[in-house]
């Protein structure tokens, strides 16, 4: 049995840390895991500038309030799920991704956890597993499964060579460029047939 296994931010919705650098007027805050592949570098950076700002969840969440699913998104995902068990396998956090996943009608969502402190400030963040979208890959993989993998940034990587198909999704010119025998599309409805015909092999 085949699972596919999707990246959230840049496949199905919006970057949320673009969304909120725009929103916020905080330019640093654009880098995502398409710019700097270490996570954990990454997201302890980002807690420092929300703390220099004095902001918190509350602030982020009215900004992912606003956004909506990438046109498309949500057909795409309805359709590749009338014909096999999709996984989102994404490093970002409860928190923010529940009122996205209402717009994309509750699809099955694994991802990280953010520790708040009483007054909202956001003071850590725990990691569901280390390396979790490999992990969990290996994981399905050992339970019997096959797995078809896709993501847009440099921590979608392992879980895409660690599957028996794998692409890329509106990603970075330099990804692709790196990554020259992985399949990327633009479109979903490419991107849907890609992965139909290898449901159908």
């Amino acid at each position: 049995m085949d699972i596919v296994c999707l990246d959230m931010e840049g496949v199905l919705v919006p970057e949320i840390w673009i969304a909120f650098s725009e929103e916020s007027g905080i330019p640093e805050l654009k880098k995502t895991t398409r710019d700097e592949p270490d996570y954990d570098k990454l997201m302890k950076w980002r807690l420092e500038i929300l703390k220099e700002h004095g902001l918190g969840l509350k602030e982020i969440q009215d900004t992912i309030a606003k956004i909506d699913p990438l046109p498309g998104a949500r057909e795409f995902l309805d359709a590749l799920r009338a014909e096999a068990q999709v996984i989102i396998i994404s490093d970002t956090f409860t928190q923010f991704a529940m009122p996205l996943m209402k717009k994309l009608g509750y699809p099955t969502l694994f991802c990280n956890t953010l520790e708040v402190a009483e007054n909202g400030e956001i003071t850590g963040y725990k990691m569901r597993c280390e390396k979790s979208k490999l992990t969990t890959v290996k994981a399905l993989q050992s339970m019997g499964f096959e797995t078809i993998a896709a993501g847009d940034s440099f921590n979608d990587l392992a879980m895409i060579r660690a599957s028996k198909a794998g692409f890329l999704f509106r990603s970075t010119d330099s990804i692709k460029a790196d990554n020259p025998d992985l399949q990327a599309f633009e479109e979903f409805d490419d991107f849907l047939h890609a992965i139909e015909e290898v449901l159908n092999k």
